[in-house]
């Protein structure tokens, strides 16, 4: 109801609106819209402008999408994630997945720079991977600013590990398009593989588990990527010792 493109396209007075209404939704779906514009300082001007913005017809549609909004919200609940981090796990002993941590390991150790990419949680991801990788002997670096300047050699000969739960944020997708026309080899890491993400990635591994939300805010499980960040670091590792010069 309340989705991004929506709430950018309040204005400033539109936006206290929207702030009442979130901390008092509640109480709100039960008053007179004199009683919401007297309690959030808006004319009722204001909040039929604001309904209109949210697809609404009036104030009384608005008041029955926000009840439903609420009741989803409410019966939401979260499942315990152990069947499926089981179900991961036996996917990772496929031969299938032991190749492509195979094939990534070996694109790692030809290129002189390695930097992971992600925003919000894949980002904090991307700050861990970049320590781990580098502390089992490859330098890495993370970017969890979409807007980072791409245009620089040092990406000629490079690889761009990118994590993405839905692989479809469009920042995130402008982002690789840029490191792809400056040469760099793209790895992605992705719920699925059918994503835009993946299919614009030289190697793509994917990991397959229920996407979860919790008050509008993706809460996806990201033990498999830890899982696979690890396994990439420990296989990398291995091979460093058996080809010291690489």
């Amino acid at each position: 109801m309340f989705s991004h493109d929506k709430i950018q396209s309040l204005n400033e007075l539109e936006l206290s609106l929207y702030s009442y209404i979130i901390k008092n939704s509640e109480k709100v779906i039960y008053m007179r819209i004199r009683e919401l514009a007297n309690e959030a300082h808006v004319s009722t001007t204001t909040i039929l402008r604001f309904c209109k913005k949210l697809n609404c017809d009036g104030f009384s549609e608005f008041k029955v999408k926000l009840k439903l909004y609420i009741e989803n919200g409410n019966s939401n609940q979260l499942t315990d994630n152990t069947a499926m981090l089981i179900d991961f796990l036996r996917k990772s002993e496929t031969e299938d997945f032991k190749n492509k941590i195979k094939q990534i390991c070996e694109v790692i150790s030809t290129v002189d720079n390695v930097v992971f990419v992600g925003i919000g949680f894949s980002g904090v991801l991307g700050k861990y991977a970049a320590r781990y990788i580098s502390a089992v002997g490859k330098f890495a670096m993370y970017l969890d600013d979409p807007f980072y300047p791409t245009s620089c050699k040092h990406y000629e000969n490079s690889v761009a590990i990118v994590f993405s739960v839905s692989g479809e944020t469009p920042t995130v997708i402008d982002h690789v398009n840029r490191l792809k026309k400056e040469k760099s080899k793209i790895i992605s890491i992705t719920n699925n593989e059918n994503c835009t993400l993946a299919k614009i990635s030289d190697i793509n591994i994917s990991y397959y588990v229920q996407q979860d939300k919790a008050q509008g805010h993706d809460i996806t499980t990201q033990v498999p990527v830890l899982y696979i960040i690890e396994t990439i670091g420990k296989k990398l590792y291995n091979y460093y010792l058996q080809y010291p010069t690489k």
